[in-house]
């Protein structure tokens, strides 16, 4: 089976076949027209060439009127009205001709017309001269005049056989045009309706397409949604996990390091020096305040029970002493209790990019400082070592990639709880977290709700 045509290009051809329809009705209509406008052409030619017959009958009628005026007054005038008369049925059946020279037949009548009407003129001539030289001579003008009556009456068929074979045309040309004119009103209509028909299959696949496309990009926000949801319930999980190993080891561990202490100096208090028994002491002080430590990394009391201020300060303390950084503070004297997942991310906020000072930066010095605003918390947390590569920083800005889990964990913890993450490298790094009090207050109930 062949593959089916897939929607987009099912839209590209109907949009291209209604361009081409559309193209070739403006060529056929354009043809139609021009044979159109050569039809009417040659209709006005008709018209012209029944003009020209008139032109030559109404010019023989004036020599003759002229002609019969001086024979019978012998004025002057009727004379010189001839003379004009005559020179004008030459121009006019030069006319004639020119314009019927498209027509054999029509050619073989003016050449007969022209024969007759050169003898007719020859007798109002003859006619003219007798009155001159025998104006008396009342026989001779009387033979004259019947001599011609022969000749106006071939005249006259003559110009009927070609009014109507002008008239034909007419009659043909003008039924040429109009059918040009229905055919070219016909290309229109069908050509306007299929393209019509065609784009109205454009749209139809475009929107299809466009649904489609919004149905996957719906699919994809639910997505992304689910799984910032997902990231938010783990970070979740992982603080609470955090919590509980702290206190396993503290109430667990640490309690049992403590009484095999309390057991090795009991022992040691009824044995003589022993440095071998010393030693153990002292590297089992050294387990008991390194699991201390560990139970009060993965989830410092004081964050419980003091708040932010209290256990960041102690935080501080031991990172200063552990990494040989630095650190200089600047924590508000009154800040007060913030809620509990505002307290939690910021000091989680602090452990990452410390953490990541440490081990990145190069630094030997460290800056904190938090204010508080009526409606928001910010944190910035500044070293002065290598900075982040620009590349690096437009990717994070951008996908939040290349930057490792403990960035995106910190951008996504944030995001949860309504907040902003900020990075900026300029002679060393600044990272600057935003969070809404109130929108934070609301993730709380949220989260507590699911």
């Amino acid at each position: 089976m062949s593959r089916q045509m897939p929607p987009r290009k099912r839209a590209q051809v109907a949009f291209a076949s209604a361009v081409i329809l559309l193209f070739l009705s403006g060529v056929a209509t354009y043809l139609t027209i021009v044979r159109l406008l050569e039809s009417e052409k040659w209709v006005v030619h008709t018209h012209k060439v029944q003009a020209a017959l008139g032109s030559v009958d109404s010019t023989v009628v004036t020599v003759e009127r002229a002609c019969s005026g001086f024979v019978i007054t012998g004025g002057a005038d009727f004379l010189s009205s001839f003379e004009v008369a005559l020179s004008k049925v030459s121009q006019a059946l030069q006319n004639l001709r020119e314009l019927t020279g498209d027509n054999p037949e029509q050619q073989k009548l003016c050449t007969r017309l022209e024969e007759l009407t050169a003898r007719r003129v020859d007798l109002f001539r003859e006619s003219v001269e007798l009155k001159m030289t025998a104006p008396q001579d009342q026989q001779g003008q009387a033979d004259v005049s019947r001599r011609g009556l022969p000749l106006g009456s071939e005249i006259t068929s003559t110009m009927q056989q070609m009014r109507d074979e002008e008239q034909r045309l007419l009659g043909a040309r003008t039924a040429s045009s109009k059918r040009l004119f229905i055919l070219a009103v016909v290309v229109l209509m069908v050509t306007f309706i299929l393209a019509l028909i065609m784009f109205s299959v454009h749209y139809q696949l475009l929107t299809a397409e466009l649904d489609a496309r919004e149905r996957a990009e719906r699919t994809v926000r639910d997505s992304e949604k689910s799984l910032r949801s997902l990231t938010g319930r783990l970070l979740q999980l992982q603080d609470e996990e955090r919590r509980r190993f702290s206190r396993e080891l503290h109430d667990s561990l640490g309690q049992y390091l403590a009484a095999v202490k309390m057991n090795l100096d009991m022992f040691s208090n009824s044995q003589p020096s022993n440095k071998f028994l010393s030693e153990a002491i002292h590297l089992l002080d050294q387990s008991i305040a390194e699991t201390r430590t560990i139970s009060h990394l993965l989830h410092p009391p004081l964050l419980d029970e003091a708040g932010f201020s209290s256990a960041a300060k102690w935080y501080l303390d031991g990172f200063a002493q552990r990494s040989g950084i630095a650190v200089k503070a600047d924590l508000p004297n009154d800040l007060g209790r913030l809620p509990k997942p505002v307290e939690l991310g910021l000091f989680r906020v602090l452990q990452e990019s410390l953490t990541n000072i440490h081990r990145h930066s190069g630094s030997s010095r460290a800056e904190i400082a938090l204010k508080l605003f009526p409606d928001k918390v910010v944190l910035a947390v500044r070293d002065f070592g290598h900075g982040i590569p620009p590349e690096q920083l437009k990717n994070f800005e951008a996908v939040g990639t290349n930057f490792g889990v403990g960035l995106a964990g910190m951008r996504e913890r944030l995001r949860e709880l309504g907040g902003q993450l900020e990075i900026r490298s300029a002679h060393g790094t600044i990272i600057s977290v935003t969070m809404p009090l109130r929108e934070s207050a609301k993730a709380v109930d949220a989260s507590a709700g699911d």
